[in-house]
C-alpha cells in the first residue's frame, strides 16, 4: 500500500496500481523506492485527493496510454463515458481544483476529462456568457476591444 498525504494533512492508503496512475507518484516511487512514509502532495487538498483516488480506482484496469500516441491523438469532447460524466459533475470550484491537481499529479486522462468538461460548458456560448459563467471581468477599453476584434476578424467569418 502507498500512503498519500494531502496539503491539509489527511493521509490516504491506496494500492500501488491506483497510485501509479499519477506519473508524478510513479516517478517518485521509481526514484526513491517505497517506504512507510506518506508521499506529500502539497498542492492537493483532501477533498480533491479523495476524488482523484476515486477516479484512479475506477480506471486502474484501463490500458496504459502511450505518451507519443496519446499526445498525437485528436481529442473530442463528446466521447465521455457515463461513469466519467457522473464523476466530473461537480461544482465549478471543485472542477477547477481537480484540473489543477490532475495537472500537478500528471494524470493525463483525468486532466483531459476536466478539459473536455470545460470545453462542453463553453461550447456555443458568447464571450459575454463565458465571462459571466466564470466571473471574468471585462476590463478592456473600447480601443483594445476594437483592436482585438480587428486582429480576429478571420474567426468571425465562420
Amino acid at each position: 500500500m502507498i500512503k498519500l498525504q494531502s496539503s491539509d494533512g489527511t493521509t490516504f492508503e491506496v494500492e500501488r496500481s491506483v497510485a501509479i496512475q499519477s506519473v508524478l507518484i510513479k516517478n517518485l516511487l521509481e526514484d526513491l523506492g517505497e517506504s512507510d512514509s506518506p508521499i506529500p502532495l502539497p498542492n492537493v487538498t483532501a477533498k480533491v485527493l479523495e476524488k482523484i483516488i476515486e477516479y484512479c480506482k475506477y480506471h486502474m484496469d484501463d490500458p496504459p496510454f502511450l505518451v507519443d500516441e496519446y499526445d498525437e491523438t485528436p481529442k473530442r469532447s463528446d466521447d465521455i463515458i457515463p461513469w466519467d460524466e457522473k464523476f466530473i459533475t461537480v461544482d465549478q470550484e471543485l472542477l477547477f481544483e481537480i484540473l489543477l491537481a490532475s495537472n500537478y499529479m500528471d494524470i493525463k486522462p483525468l486532466l483531459d476529462l476536466g478539459c473536455k468538461t470545460v470545453a462542453n460548458m463553453i461550447r456555443n456560448k458568447s464571450a459575454e456568457e463565458i465571462r459571466k459563467m466564470f466571473n471574468i471581468v471585462d476590463d478592456f477599453s473600447e480601443e483594445e476591444r476594437a483592436q482585438i476584434k480587428k486582429e480576429n476578424e478571420w474567426a468571425e467569418a465562420h
